[in-house]
């Protein structure tokens, strides 16, 4: 099948990659390592796609980007992921954080957020998930009770990605209790460097800044940092996962992966088993699958009619190829006897692979739960 988008397309990959070639080490393996230059690199490398108008690409211009098509959009998200993502926290706020406050925010919303976000000068995170709360999300028990014209929200949240880097929160409380469980929730946009807030990192394979706990103590909201309607946040948290799921374009990492083993193994690539051989060309198939799979929910989202069952069926192919992919790649990897700087390269780059696969089947909704949404919506067709 042929996936190629036409010239224009063809000239932003070539801009993108000319780019990440200037600007991002070839050892990078990503933001989230414990050396903190790495960081450094990918907040100026968004300050350099931001300068040129390439960070919210697909964005309205009014709000910092150029209008383009969600196709062109599409390009900028699989070469960045295809290398190691040099956006760091920024694809957060690029891919959902801001289309979702274009959407459900206010005019004054929209100003104060929606600038930083395409200059690349703000980090945001998901308060989202609790300890009691994950897969069933509509559980959580962090509270917003009514104080004055405001709120005061109480609670804790887990697994937050970025939270020690983040300056904002997109967070969900309940503010009443209702017949559903679904009810009675509410977003929030809350600064992250307010008192009532505190961030304690959990330590990972993944790295620091990947996995948080957050305490929330007796903060302080108004009526000013509601997002959407009070008590119908439910409706915005399914708008945040479909925008979420299909924003993070694994299948390009492990494609462009999976496309370097014939040349890091050189003349061993021969002689390698045919089995392991033939789980490459399976894996090398699972790759292109998966992204016709997420053309087909960004087209749905470009007609404005995606539905969660569409991200939930990407979802399910994309983190199920990462692991697949994983256990394919570290095979190969073993069979590299070359001591060059490229198989040494690829060694490294399929062993943080590896590690972040482990954790695809979980985050951003487990797959358990993507199956059971899955089920639901095809049953409701019937």
């Amino acid at each position: 099948m042929d996936f190629e988008m036409g010239a224009d397309a063809a000239a932003l990959r070539r801009q993108l990659r000319d780019l990440v070639k200037e600007h991002v080490p070839e050892d990078f393996l990503g933001a989230f390592t414990d050396d903190p230059a790495d960081l450094a690199v990918a907040q100026q490398f968004c300050r350099v796609l931001a300068e040129q108008e390439l960070l919210c690409l697909a964005w309205p211009e009014e709000f910092g980007g150029r209008g383009a098509s969600v196709w062109e959009q599409t390009v900028v998200r699989e070469e960045m992921w295809a290398h190691h993502e040099p956006r760091g926290a920024q694809y957060m706020g690029v891919n959902w954080v801001g289309p979702i406050i274009m959407r459900h925010g206010t005019q004054q919303q929209r100003q104060q957020h929606l600038p930083l976000i395409a200059c690349g000068e703000v980090i945001w995170c998901q308060g989202f998930s609790e300890p009691e709360a994950g897969s069933d999300l509509a559980s959580l028990r962090t509270t917003a009770r009514p104080d004055g014209d405001g709120w005061r929200i109480t609670g804790q949240k887990i697994w937050t990605s970025y939270a020690t880097m983040a300056q904002w929160c997109f967070l969900l409380a309940r503010t009443s209790r209702q017949e559903k469980k679904q009810q009675g929730l509410t977003i929030f946009l809350v600064p992250m460097d307010d008192p009532a807030i505190q961030v304690r990192p959990i330590r990972t394979m993944l790295g620091p800044h990947h996995l948080n706990e957050v305490f929330i103590d007796e903060l302080r909201v108004t009526p000013a940092d509601v997002l959407g309607t009070v008590d119908q946040g439910w409706s915005i948290v399914q708008d945040v996962m479909s925008f979420e799921r299909v924003g993070i374009a694994r299948y390009a990492r492990c494609e462009q992966l999976l496309a370097a083993a014939p040349t890091a193994l050189g003349d061993r690539w021969q002689t390698l088993p045919d089995e392991l051989r033939s789980r490459w060309v399976r894996m090398m198939t699972h790759c292109r699958r998966a992204r016709l799979m997420a053309y087909r929910v960004v087209a749905l989202q470009a007609a404005g009619h995606v539905r969660p069952g569409d991200a939930a069926a990407y979802r399910i192919a994309v983190t199920r190829l990462d692991q697949d992919s994983a256990e394919v790649l570290t095979d190969l990897a073993a069979e590299v006897t070359d001591d060059s700087t490229y198989a040494r390269w690829f060694k490294a780059e399929v062993a943080d692979h590896w590690r972040y696969s482990q954790a695809s089947t979980v985050s951003s909704g487990s797959i358990e739960m993507q199956r059971i949404l899955l089920s639901r919506v095809m049953l409701a067709a019937r």
